[in-house]
This record gives structure tokens, C-alpha cells and sequence, in this order.
């Protein structure tokens, strides 16, 4: 691939990962584009992280209690691991299974859930939902270990066709009824006591003299019908197929109506989601092979700065760019805060619907934290990453015009897209001192103090606010 092409490689990677290094663009341009997406669908073609290290600076991961110390392991995860669309799609199923610590207060179903994600997200959708109604955080969270054969609860039933497969409007009551049925005695061992040695892990368990045995009708299909065919029957829907495809266009393309709202608004590229749903009917649901169409496709490729990031995908983009928490660190904790004060609180979402998203991430408090955090993190020429795009601009040579600086900068920042009015301000602030210099030790100090303080003032742009 050639280096011209380097803004699509940034544009793939801020939205299968979390962002990449201009270093790290540049190893991929030599990649053909097809071979990069490739690479991002087979994680498994890469070492995983290894976190012996971490565990070390940070002692309390060697338990399962620590909630803020664990959701900034996620994070730190997401900036350093040469898998970054195995922990992308995590973040994606996370967002559509939205289960949530405040319910159980049991840490470690939690991170068992999404190392759940990290190992089944990209495989089929039966797959998927089979893990995930096995799964002890959902399986308390929709409360299926109340789910009796005399007295069936339908909450698990309810959301796994309303808000994790089809959607409003493609089935009855009658088929959230037996699909309840479908799922009596799918439940959980009982957990050994807190005290007085700390939370220990859940096995799914499954209750025979707990399940239903009778006929069941469910989408048109009547048998002796148990969960494992619930979900055959739901993952062969085109509705299935149509739902999860624009909730996979509004994670990875464009921002979408809420998800409420999706029986009556349109979907913002009805052709895209024709060609998603195609992928899906023709690969028997196959999620590798629909993230193959969707990254592949012109659409995708045309579609950049289209989504507000969220608060995750904004704090590892600031952390990708800075170089920090690339070696182990005893400050993981505070990475959760930082990540709620936008707006989000990595495993405990506010409901079964999840974060809303797009515009909704963004008010003035929550604006606010990110530029602070922004500035904050890059207001510093010592740190690896700043001190690699003063070095690169610097590299341009002397008495380096503000014009020159300005493109140069949004260019190792992205290549990031602004509009004239943005890119006009920050020309007017570079012109104000002229070009740069650097030709000696007091011009090049003053010289490198300009492009961190420009620096600050891109991130701080509305556009950089969009993946």
C-alpha cells in the first residue's frame, strides 16, 4: 500500500482499534489493505499480551475485586495489544449485552464476561448468544437463574429478542413466552461466600428436572424446543441479521438514531445494511464475515469522522497519541475515573439498553472533562508520543512556516479533517510567532513549546472529538 493511503490506515484503525501511531501506520503501509483488514479479523495470527508485569506494579490483579483497577486493565489492554479488533469487538458486545457489575457486585463474572467477548466475538451469532446465555454475569443480570419450568420468569427471553437479536416489532408475546420455557434450568453453581477468601469465579450449570419439556412454538417452528434452538431459529432471522448489522454500521461507521427508536426512524445507509444483512444470510451468520464486508466496503472507506467517539474510545485515542501506559504502571485504577467523568463506566452500564451514543456522549460537563483530560495529557514534550511528533516535525528542517507546521501537525495527529473555519484558527495562532525554528538550543526549546501548545489545540477541536 502506499504512503499516500496512510489517512485510510488511520481511518481502519481508529475504528477497529483504538487508534494507531504514525510509527505504527507506517508499518502497515507496506501491507496491502485487504491483508490489514485480514490481520484485524484473525487476531489469533498475533501474540497476546502479556501481563506478568502488570500484575507485578499492580498486585490486587491477582484477585478479582478490584472493579476500577480491572476496567483500567481493559484499557491499558486496549492501547498495547496487537489484537485491537478482538478488544474493539469486546467493547461492541459489551455495548449490545450491556450486563452490569451494580446488580451483583460480583467482580469476577464480570471480567469472565468479557474475556467471553474477546474469545467468541468474532465466530457466528449462535456461537455467541449460546456463550452468552450460558454466561453466569447475564444469566443473574436477566434473571434466568429465577427462570423455573413451573413458574418461568420472561425477563431473559424478553431482552434476548428485543435488545439483543431482533428488535422491536419481529415477534410475538407468545414467543417471548416459550422462548422463556425454552431456557428453564439454564442457571448457575451456587458461589462460594465472600469470607473469607475473597470472590471466586461462577460455572454455568444446567438443571434438568428444572426444564421445561413440552412443546413449544416459537417463530413458526414447534418441537420440544430447548435454549440451543431458540437461538438457531433467532440467529437465521433476517430481522436478527438487520438488527445486529446496524448496531455493527452505528459502532463501526456512522452514528445512528438511538436504538428505541429504530422501529420507526430508517437507518442512516439503508444500502449498507443490505449489503451487511446479504453477508450475514449468505454466511449463516458468520460475524467474521460481516465485519470482512463492512471494512471492505466504499462506505466504510468514505466514512470518516462520522461517529463522536465515546468516552473509552476517546481516553485510549488521548493515551495512543501521548505514549503513556505503554510499560506497566501502578495508576491504572484512575483510568476508570477519568473514563466515568465523560460518561461511562466500562462493565456496570446504566440499564439492559446500554450507553446511548453519538451527540448523546457530548454536554457541556462532559465536553469539558475530555478537552481538560486532553490538554492535560499532552501538555507535556517529554512523553514518548509528543516527544515523536515534535521530533517528526522537526525533522522538516528549519524556519518551518506556520502553515507547513499546521498541516504537519494535523497530519501525525490523524491525518485529522477539519473544517476551514478550525483550520484558519489554528493558522492564525501559528502565525502570530512566525515560523519555526530550530537552529539552536533556545530556538529549538521555544520551537518545541509551539507545537505542544498547538498540539493541545487540536485536541481540543470539535473534530477531534469523531473517529
Amino acid at each position: 500500500m502506499p504512503e499516500t493511503d496512510l489517512a485510510l490506515i488511520s481511518h481502519l484503525m481508529r475504528r477497529a482499534g483504538f487508534g494507531a501511531t504514525r510509527a505504527e501506520q507506517e508499518a502497515l503501509s507496506s501491507k496491502d489493505y485487504d491483508e490489514i483488514v485480514e490481520d484485524l479479523l484473525h487476531p489469533d495470527r498475533f501474540e497476546d499480551l502479556n501481563e506478568d508485569a502488570l500484575k507485578r506494579y499492580n498486585l490486587e490483579l491477582t484477585y478479582n475485586d478490584s472493579m476500577p483497577l480491572w476496567a483500567g486493565q481493559w484499557v491499558w489492554r486496549m492501547i498495547n495489544t496487537k489484537r485491537p479488533l478482538e478488544e474493539k469487538m469486546s467493547l461492541f458486545w459489551h455495548h449490545l449485552f450491556a450486563a452490569a457489575w451494580y446488580k451483583s457486585e460480583h467482580t469476577p463474572t464480570m471480567l469472565k464476561q468479557i474475556q467471553l467477548f474477546r474469545r467468541v466475538g468474532m465466530t457466528d451469532m449462535q456461537t455467541i448468544l449460546v456463550a452468552l446465555a450460558k454466561d453466569p454475569a447475564m444469566n443473574y443480570w436477566l434473571d434466568n437463574c429465577e427462570n423455573h419450568s413451573d413458574q418461568p420468569n420472561e425477563n431473559w427471553g424478553r431482552e434476548l429478542l428485543e435488545l439483543f437479536s431482533m428488535g422491536v416489532g419481529n415477534y410475538t408475546e407468545d414467543d417471548i413466552k416459550n422462548a422463556a420455557r425454552a431456557f428453564t434450568g439454564w442457571t448457575y453453581e451456587q458461589p462460594i461466600p465472600l469470607y473469607p477468601y475473597g470472590q471466586r469465579d461462577v460455572e454455568f450449570l444446567f438443571r434438568a428436572d428444572d426444564h421445561d419439556n413440552d412443546e413449544k412454538t416459537f417463530l413458526g417452528h414447534t418441537g420440544n424446543l430447548d435454549g440451543n434452538d431458540i437461538i438457531d431459529i433467532i440467529a437465521t432471522q433476517e430481522a436478527t441479521a438487520r438488527f445486529i448489522g446496524r448496531h455493527l454500521y452505528n459502532f463501526f461507521v456512522a452514528d445512528e438514531a438511538q436504538v428505541p427508536a429504530w422501529s420507526i426512524e430508517p437507518p442512516v445507509d439503508p444500502a449498507a445494511i443490505d449489503d451487511l444483512v446479504k453477508t450475514w444470510m449468505d454466511s449463516d451468520a458468520d460475524i467474521r464475515a460481516v465485519l470482512r464486508t463492512l471494512f471492505t466496503s466504499d462506505w466504510f472507506k468514505a466514512a470518516r469522522f462520522k461517529r463522536v467517539k465515546s468516552p473509552t474510545e476517546f481516553v485510549a485515542a488521548v493515551l495512543k497519541l501521548s505514549g503513556d501506559y505503554r510499560e506497566p504502571d501502578t495508576d491504572l485504577h484512575k483510568l476508570e475515573g477519568t473514563i466515568v467523568a465523560m460518561g461511562q463506566k466500562l462493565m456496570d452500564p446504566p440499564s439492559v439498553e446500554g450507553w446511548h451514543t453519538g451527540k448523546e456522549w457530548i454536554d457541556g460537563g462532559t465536553l469539558t472533562e475530555r478537552v481538560n483530560y486532553a490538554i492535560n495529557t499532552l501538555n507535556d514534550h517529554e512523553k514518548p508520543g509528543v516527544r515523536a511528533i515534535v521530533d517528526r516535525i522537526r525533522s522538516g528542517g528549519d524556519a518551518t512556516s506556520p502553515a507547513q507546521f499546521v498541516d504537519s501537525l494535523l497530519d501525525l495527529v490523524g491525518p485529522l479533517e477539519l473544517e476551514s473555519e478550525t483550520r484558519d484558527t489554528l493558522l492564525a495562532h501559528a502565525e502570530k510567532d512566525g515560523p519555526l525554528e530550530w537552529g539552536s538550543d533556545e530556538s529549538a526549546s521555544a520551537s518545541t513549546e509551539r507545537v505542544v501548545q498547538l498540539l493541545t489545540l487540536v485536541v481540543s477541536a470539535r473534530e477531534y472529538q469523531f473517529n
